[in-house]
């Protein structure tokens, strides 16, 4: 009944960009906040912001549960919003916001797929696209790297973001590299960071309070693709109005939905939205790498826990 609630709620938010936090996921926020630092560090050793403390971590403690990644400081801190004007640099949407940005690249991260959807564009724009720059790469020596697709996130993938009382939907678009002095995390896109807090977000002024919490969802099943998304959209509204449906499918991981993602039997054909396997997130249909990523009585069939290839 929980989750039917749920469904109801986000059916009649759809078209609304700037949504309220779901009851599951404002309860999920709530409880790492009362938590603190995540045990299972993926990686850790990032700032959030210059002048603060290398405790932020990407955190797995909710990836054999849920299925999500997710990035988390010590106490009750998560992680800022820097603003990232990357890729297009001018057109659609362009009003200027971030002709005063100090670290501007031309191309994102994954413009070449971004291109090879062929959809008229040929990399994401800052002010269209709401995209998280989330991953960290680079070589000097000693330097703090994590790459998302070792654990499973796909270039391009849905991603949640809970900021300023509200849950908005972007994609994996850009990597935190090593240009500068300090292994940064907690960074989104124009479009994004006025989505939640308005167009006081320039290119040289964002949001420093680290209570913004970025989620991201491993497995090809978070991932639009070239239809699955309006990539040639004409402002942020409607491309994120595009991912709004694969958005509120992927939530439901978080304290269990979508059988399809390991978060439990689907509510929809009368479940109760908890895992009946017995290895919560390795469950029928989850993502995996090897057999060992799968309950009984399942095996990893081409990316995904099951018995039959025909049916995954």
């Amino acid at each position: 009944m929980r989750n039917q609630v749920l469904l109801s709620a986000l059916v009649g938010a759809a078209g609304v960009a700037a949504r309220d936090v779901p009851s599951n996921v404002q309860s999920f926020y709530d409880s790492l906040k009362a938590k603190g630092a995540c045990s299972n560090k993926l990686a850790t050793g990032f700032y959030a912001n210059d002048d603060g403390p290398n405790t932020f971590a990407y955190c797995g403690d909710h990836l054999s549960d849920y299925n999500v990644i997710y990035l988390k400081g010590s106490g009750s801190a998560f992680a800022d919003m820097d603003i990232d004007c990357d890729g297009e640099q001018n057109g659609k949407g362009d009003d200027g916001r971030c002709g005063n940005s100090q670290d501007t690249q031309a191309i994102t991260s994954f413009q070449d797929i971004v291109e090879g959807y062929k959809k008229g564009v040929k990399d994401l724009n800052a002010y269209v696209h709401p995209y998280v720059v989330f991953g960290n790469t680079g070589s000097k020596s000693g330097w703090k790297t994590f790459d998302p697709q070792k654990y499973g996130i796909k270039p391009l993938s849905v991603m949640a973001v809970v900021c300023n009382n509200k849950l908005i939907y972007g994609v994996w678009g850009d990597e935190n590299g090593d240009d500068g002095d300090k292994p940064m995390v907690g960074e989104a896109s124009i479009s994004l960071a006025t989505a939640c807090f308005g167009t006081s977000m320039t290119g040289n002024n964002g949001h420093d309070e680290t209570d913004v919490l970025y989620i991201a969802f491993p497995g090809d099943d978070a991932v639009p693709g070239a239809d699955g998304a309006n990539w040639g959209a004409d402002s942020w509204q409607a491309f994120e109005s595009s991912i709004e449906g694969l958005g509120n499918k992927l939530i439901q991981r978080i304290g269990g939905g979508d059988p399809g993602n390991g978060g439990g039997d689907d509510p929809g054909n009368g479940g109760d939205g908890f895992d009946d396997c017995e290895w919560p997130g390795h469950c029928e249909g989850a993502s995996c790498s090897t057999d060992d990523d799968c309950s009984d009585p399942w095996a990893c069939i081409n990316g995904k826990c099951g018995t039959d290839p025909a049916l995954l």
